[in-house]
């Protein structure tokens, strides 16, 4: 027996079978600094200005939207057609929706927007210990090019990460941070501010560690005169401290653009441990940057030396 053609079929029969499989979850496309992703229809890529993908072509898009876990129980209750309604959707249909992860809820409804008809496709499912709110937009006029059977094959691909890459997080601010100095990123606002600390605790009560707050806001006075009392007027938005003291306020060049550092000392409000604080400002083009870091006064030398060396590593993107 000839086993060439034999063999030639069954490498035929696997390369079909590849080619029809459904798409895995494991090869789901995550937005930038999203936990959330999914495999989308053909023709959709993530998307640059809101947490999801799109197909700027057909005027298509996914949201996906992370909640936290308990929210999947309110919003079963809470999501009826009645209260669709009231926002202006007609619901087609409502189903249970099958995932590995549990039970999901599934509604498709039709809304008017602007003029434009839309349809939508409105998954709330438990993902991790998240609860995913995932909308699919199809406009009537395109919706033709994203069927039914490919909707729902995107949305049985929907999975989350455990963690966002820090670097991918990074990218998420108008800012590059050059030097992380062995700080630990704890919070990012996206388009605004990082957060950074060293130490096992987030938040900024745990004043037994050092924290750095990195942020940018539009406005800033132009004039350097003005830059003083501005600098001294920012520090009002401290934590809550105790007893604070400035030390020194004065201008200075930072990262070759005009900035102004202020130097303070407070307490601790519960323990009353004493705190060294530092705000430096750098002023640009209608816009300004603030850093501003704090350490238990025994950690503070080494604490104001990886500041320091973060700013230094700051650039505007």
């Amino acid at each position: 027996m000839n086993r060439r053609p034999f063999l030639q079929l069954l490498a035929i029969c696997a390369l079909t079978a590849a080619a029809l499989r459904p798409a895995a979850a494991a090869d789901a496309i995550y937005p930038i600094g999203s936990r959330l992703g999914l495999v989308p229809p053909p023709g959709m890529t993530a998307a640059t200005t809101f947490p999801g993908l799109e197909g700027r072509q057909h005027c298509a898009l996914i949201r996906l939207i992370p909640l936290p876990g308990a929210a999947f129980g309110e919003i079963e209750k809470t999501m009826t057609n009645d209260a669709l309604k009231k926002q202006g959707m007609t619901v087609e249909k409502r189903e249970n929706f099958p995932l590995p992860s549990g039970k999901s809820i599934l509604v498709i409804v039709r809304q008017e927007a602007n003029a434009v008809r839309i349809r939508k496709w409105l998954l709330i499912a438990p993902v991790g210990e998240l609860t995913a709110l995932v909308s699919v937009e199809l406009p009537d006029a395109t919706a033709a090019r994203y069927p039914a059977p490919a909707v729902r094959q995107a949305l049985a691909t929907l999975a989350a990460r455990s963690t966002v890459p820090v670097d991918e997080q990074l990218t998420l601010v108008p800012f590059r941070v050059g030097e992380l100095a062995g700080l630990r990123l704890v919070r990012v606002v996206p388009g605004v501010a990082l957060q950074f600390t060293d130490g096992p605790k987030d938040a900024f009560e745990a004043t037994d560690q050092p924290h750095l707050v990195i942020s940018v806001a539009p406005g800033g006075p132009q004039q350097t005169g003005d830059r003083d009392n501005f600098a001294r007027q920012a520090m009002t938005g401290l934590p809550p401290f105790k007893d604070v003291r400035m030390l020194s306020s004065e201008s200075m060049r930072i990262g070759g653009m005009p900035g102004h550092e202020v130097r303070a000392e407070g307490r601790d409000v519960q323990t009353g441990a004493e705190i060294e604080i530092v705000q430096w400002l750098r002023f640009g083009t209608g816009a300004y940057m603030r850093i501003l870091g704090f350490a238990p006064k025994q950690k503070w030398a080494e604490a104001f030396t990886r500041f320091r060396a973060v700013r230094d590593g700051l650039e505007p993107r």
